[in-house]
């Protein structure tokens, strides 16, 4: 009998070790996941502050990257998604009527900027006339793919030279980072690029950054919105407020980002 009885416990033990990796992938499963869609910009900040955030609520966050523009592309044909984080307001202004977009809060603030190689040997200056030049190489950002192209023809448009620094262009670069590559592979001696890019530890070797004047090229806030077809909107909404809160603003001052608070509305 006691044979048979150590038999059984055995048995069970054996079982019931076999099933702990089964239970640990059924919990593995049932973890809520999101996913946000990122303007390469911001991709930095927002990765740290989604892996702080996975530990806090135990989600898995998923960040899919690219061009404002294309983002907004993408989640509209696959109606899929919690968060939208274009680099610029103009997205949300001008698809808010498609109903996709709903709570919003601002994360912060970024500002379009002259960003020239190390040292600036082509001394130029803090204008958007300078790049007219006929003795330096210039790069800029596509306006129908991603935020920093929309902006930088906006500001040159209101400048009246877009057309002409487009003409000038050597090529057109689908986001921020294209541009900062573009400055690291030797291709331009200048860009118009997000401000705050120029001080990522990688860039900040390689470049400088040239301010424009806020009358020209004024800040523009960074606006995490809420998707209409998110399956977890309490969830999302914990982001959004976690991220727009102390630890998150925290998080985007490091990176060289102007934090929520830092321009008057």
């Amino acid at each position: 009998m006691l044979h048979i009885y150590i038999q059984k416990l055995v048995t069970g033990f054996t079982l019931a070790m076999m099933l702990l990796p089964v239970t640990a992938a059924r919990a593995e499963q049932a973890k809520p996941e999101m996913l946000i869609y990122c303007g390469i910009t911001m991709i930095r900040p927002m990765t740290e502050i989604a892996r702080q955030f996975e530990q806090r609520e135990n989600v898995k966050i998923t960040l899919a990257q690219g061009g404002s523009e294309d983002l907004y592309q993408s989640l509209k044909k696959s109606a899929m998604g919690d968060l939208y984080l274009p680099g610029e307001p103009t997205y949300r202004t001008k698809y808010l009527a498609e109903g996709l977009l709903g709570d919003v809060v601002t994360l912060g603030y970024n500002q379009l900027a002259i960003i020239v190689k190390k040292g600036n040997p082509k001394r130029i200056k803090g204008d958007v006339r300078e790049l007219l030049r006929n003795d330096i190489s210039i790069i800029i950002g596509n306006a129908e793919s991603g935020s920093v192209g929309k902006e930088t023809k906006d500001v040159l448009e209101a400048a009246g030279i877009y057309g002409k620094v487009l003409d000038a262009s050597v090529n057109l670069a689908p986001d921020s980072r294209g541009l900062n590559n573009a400055m690291k592979n030797g291709e331009a001696d200048v860009i118009l690029n997000w401000r705050a890019t120029g001080f990522f530890p990688d860039n900040a070797k390689v470049v400088d950054v040239i301010d424009l004047n806020p009358k020209l090229a004024p800040p523009q806030a960074l606006l995490l919105n809420l998707l209409a077809f998110s399956k977890d909107k309490a969830m999302a909404k914990r982001f959004m407020h976690y991220s727009a809160g102390e630890e998150g603003q925290a998080i985007f001052r490091k990176f060289g980002f102007l934090d929520n608070k830092s321009v008057s509305k």
